[in-house]
């Protein structure tokens, strides 16, 4: 984690690091002030809050109450060595929890990070550089200096290579990438957390039998998504990209809709407008480019090849942002070391799509078979020797894709999760079934699964698959789990062994698709200084339903973004507008702005945890329509769950509602005991807001321009880095 100090007035010191400020002073006998702890003083803190932490999570997880539990950290110094210390820890906890779970407790504080860390020894290297942000790649680990060169299945060069070249192509960019965390909780099973420190909002997992093919796996997500712009889907790029020679690429086009709102003839083609507007609903005002919000320039259009023919079509950037999600984008160190990787994808979402949804029950992967991968039998038996129960299954549908299954079971909460895998090599395709089952996860992470259920509709539901996109914790039907099969088992490969067996294999996936009468379109980028491609397959590798393109549009955020950033600057006119238009949308209230908009406010902040529910509200509120707010104010308390002074102040506002709109009551009668129970400063707030001196409480005035929103800033910086890069490729 990157961690940037400033020097402050006196002996202060401040830390910036994601999205937090921590201050460190000195006590006022060391010339300091003592207006804060100081950074021994955090350091041994975090010791014991790190206990906690795991204490926390062991009770969360076994249903065991912890208000009655107490914890604390006593350091005891050497008198001859203040550097020699014991940090002793000691649990209080209730008569009630039995010995198993005390002991178990126990071991939860064992397995503290801040504990372990210090017990290794971490290295400390001091240096002076000449720029903080220059050394880009500083943060990744150290490869070794031995000319070692491992080659794995599917990469046309060796991992160290890979790793030297992808890095480094990132660190050309300007990208400072940071390693946030790793995880090997079983043998052969390597997953690892990566991130751009300045834009921590850009970041990638990767996961592999060893930790470099996990690294190289992340980076290679990394670069994908750089690429395909996939960090800044649906966000606002700020007015200056939006009025740049281009937006997304320099090879991008704008047509604009018909005079009755028409599509442009000039996109899609005839295939895929049978699958996307069928019945001539799609309007071109659904396409407009959401990140720009430049409805003048028409709809953005970006161009892909048809794989049938060669030719060139243009697709909506919407269409893709919307419908898409990552499916079927992948960077590699060859062309088609990365289409294999994309088709691979699609393949293994489609079919676990159908196979979900069509609770479809799979046949095991027989012993005899599975024992010619001792590396992966390894991994699974160390999830089994957990109390994990595990089931490998052929997911292939009787050899037809390159897919494959393994499914892991928790008996102590009854969830389950399906995870799948597909590459030309069924070795590689398991592999990556295991891997991606626990990439990013502790076994306490695996106390989290959604049940098996025997409801078809459930599973059915297409945001069910939405969930299993992201993160595979989705539904799974019973009927997942019947013994008897509905398909044979097959020991199929449709893997090559020569030279060009990344070419050969992207050839046989493509075929797949030709045999399902399935066209593809494919966008080749390069201008960032890797392979890289974007493949589409219309119909068949959407992530969302197709109507989301008329119903659920992230281009929504374009009749709300620029009244909402401008929102302490409108006239009473203009919030009425405002408020009739959030009204009429039928946009669930718990929506929360940052989705709406596509601005990525500070979690930290009053914005960041605003919903149009209290948007509506603060806007009633400046308007002086109180019983509108004060409806509004009862749902927010029964359903909200946002800070806790948040709530307080809601608590409050709602109190005086009540007495300000009953004709009985006088707020003088009241006002001192709700100062008594609520707090003068809160109290100020609340008599302020219904008077009309405070308005939009809580929320810091911003614009079009962004002022003060430091963490869409820092996204908007991360993406003129690559703007730059495409517009000095361009020749622009």
């Amino acid at each position: 984690m990157q961690i940037k100090v400033n020097f402050l007035d006196n002996l202060r010191l401040e830390a910036k690091f994601d999205d937090f400020t921590v201050v460190a002073d000195q006590p006022i006998r060391y010339k300091g002030d003592g207006s804060a702890p100081g950074p021994f003083d955090y350091f041994l803190a975090s010791s014991a809050l790190c206990a906690a932490y795991f204490v926390k999570l062991y009770c969360q997880t076994r249903d065991i109450p912890t208000e009655n539990i107490r914890l604390s950290q006593n350091n005891i110094v050497d008198p001859e060595n203040r550097y020699n210390q014991i940090f002793k820890i000691q649990v209080e906890l209730p008569e009630n929890i039995s010995e198993k779970d005390r002991q178990g407790i126990l071991r939860s504080i064992d397995r503290c990070t801040v504990k372990k860390v210090v017990q290794t020894g971490p290295e400390f290297v001091i240096e002076v550089v000449d720029n903080l942000d220059e050394d880009a790649q500083a943060l990744l680990m150290t490869l070794p200096a031995d000319n070692a060169a491992t080659y794995i299945p599917g990469k046309d060069l060796p991992l160290e290579q890979t790793i030297a070249n992808m890095s480094g192509k990132l660190a050309d960019l300007g990208m400072k990438i940071e390693i946030a965390s790793w995880r090997n909780i079983v043998p052969n099973v390597w997953s690892l957390h990566i991130r751009d420190a300045d834009s921590p909002m850009c970041f990638t997992n990767g996961k592999g039998s060893s930790k470099e093919s996990a690294l190289a796996s992340a980076l290679g997500e990394f670069l994908e998504r750089l690429n395909c712009n996939f960090f800044y889907n649906d966000q606002f790029f700020g007015e200056e990209i939006a009025n740049a020679d281009f937006v997304h690429y320099p090879q991008e086009r704008w047509f604009k809709p018909g005079p009755n709102d028409e599509l442009p003839q000039e996109i899609l083609d005839e295939y895929c407008l049978d699958i996307y507007n069928p019945d001539g609903e799609l309007c071109g005002s659904h396409l407009y480019d959401t990140n720009s919000g430049n409805v003048e320039r028409g709809i953005c259009s970006l161009p892909y090849v048809r794989q049938s023919d060669g030719e060139t079509v243009y697709f909506p950037s919407n269409l893709i942002e919307n419908l898409f999600l990552s499916n079927g984008m992948s960077a590699g160190n060859t062309l088609a070391e990365a289409q294999v990787q994309c088709l691979s994808e699609i393949f293994e979402r489609a079919v676990k799509r159908e196979i979900l949804e069509n609770e479809i029950a799979l046949p095991d992967v027989p012993q005899d078979v599975l024992a010619k991968y001792p590396g992966i039998v390894a991994g699974i038996q160390g999830l089994e020797e957990q109390g994990f129960p595990v089931l490998v299954k052929d997911a292939s549908l009787g050899g037809r894709f390159p897919v494959m299954c393994v499914t892991l079971m928790n008996p102590r909460t009854g969830g389950v999760f399906a995870s799948f895998g597909a590459h030309p090599s069924f070795e590689v395709a398991l592999e990556r079934s295991l891997t991606e089952l626990l990439q990013g996860r502790s076994f306490e992470g695996l106390n989290d699964l959604p049940q098996p259920t025997f409801e078809s509709q459930a599973v059915q539901e297409p945001n069910n698959f939405v969930e299993h996109f992201i993160d595979s914790t989705g539904l799974v039907s019973w009927r997942f789990f019947s013994a008897k099969a509905d398909v044979d088992f097959v020991e199929w490969d449709f893997s090559s062994n020569n030279e060009k067996s990344n070419e050969e294999e992207a050839a046989k996936l493509f075929a797949i698709l030709e045999a399902l009468e399935l066209d593809s379109y494919m966008a080749l980028y390069d201008d960032l200084g890797v392979q890289a491609c974007r493949i589409l397959v219309p119909g068949y590798s959407e992530v969302y339903p197709l109507e989301d393109l008329i119903w659920d549009n992230t281009n929504k955020a374009l009749y709300f973004r620029e009244d909402i950033l401008n929102l302490h600057a409108l006239n009473d006119e203009q919030l009425e507008d405002l408020v009739e238009r959030l009204e009429e949308s039928g946009l669930d209230n718990y929506t929360d702005i940052t989705t709406l908009i596509g601005i990525e406010f500070d979690d930290n902040t009053v914005w960041g945890q605003l919903t149009i529910l209290e948007l509506k509200l603060l806007i009633y509120l400046a308007l002086d329509r109180l019983e509108e707010a004060k409806e509004l104010t009862e749902t927010f308390l029964q359903f909200n769950d946002n800070t806790v002074e948040r709530g307080l102040f809601y608590q409050a506002l709602n109190v005086l509602l009540e007495v300000v709109l009953d004709d009985e009551l006088e707020p003088e009668d009241y006002i001192g005991n709700f100062r008594r129970m609520y707090g003068n400063e809160r109290m100020d707030a609340v008599v302020g807001s219904i008077e009309g001196s405070v308005r939009f409480y809580g929320l810091t005035p911003t614009n079009m321009q962004l002022e003060g929103l430091d963490k869409h800033l820092r996204l908007i910086a991360s993406y003129k880095k690559l703007h730059a890069a495409r517009a000095a490729a361009a020749g622009l």
